[in-house]
């Protein structure tokens, strides 16, 4: 089994900034890719940043020049750090882990969400 606990969520003010972390647990061999993706009210969930255990690193258009991902690799823990915060990046934030177990499987897990609500 993989957990996946994020923590970070919150109330800010446009142009405002917050830090999201997501700590994976379990039967972890090594964590192949970590992403963020987020869900608006009444929209589809949608890929806002991910990263892959080489570093490379992709990201929504919309989120480009704001957001940061970045992994801890010693601590199984990735982060989203997000800038310039804009009303519309209110949503429900996701994490997401594509893990080899040390069962020898692979295993795609998601977190339980963390609300982000950007509002003056």
């Amino acid at each position: 089994q993989v957990q996946l606990v994020e923590s970070g969520g919150g109330l800010v003010q446009p142009g405002g900034s917050l830090r999201l972390s997501c700590a994976a647990s379990g039967t972890i061999l090594s964590i192949y890719s970590s992403a963020w993706h987020r869900q608006a009210p009444g929209k589809q969930r949608e890929l806002v940043a991910s990263i892959i255990n080489d570093g490379n690193t992709n990201y929504a258009d919309s989120v480009k020049g704001r957001f940061t991902i970045s992994r801890d690799n010693a601590k199984n823990t990735v982060i989203l750090q997000m800038n310039s915060l804009k009303p519309e990046d209110t949503a429900v934030y996701y994490c997401n882990a594509g893990v080899w177990t040390t069962g020898g499987g692979f295993r795609n897990s998601w977190g339980q969400g963390t609300q982000v609500t950007v509002s003056s």
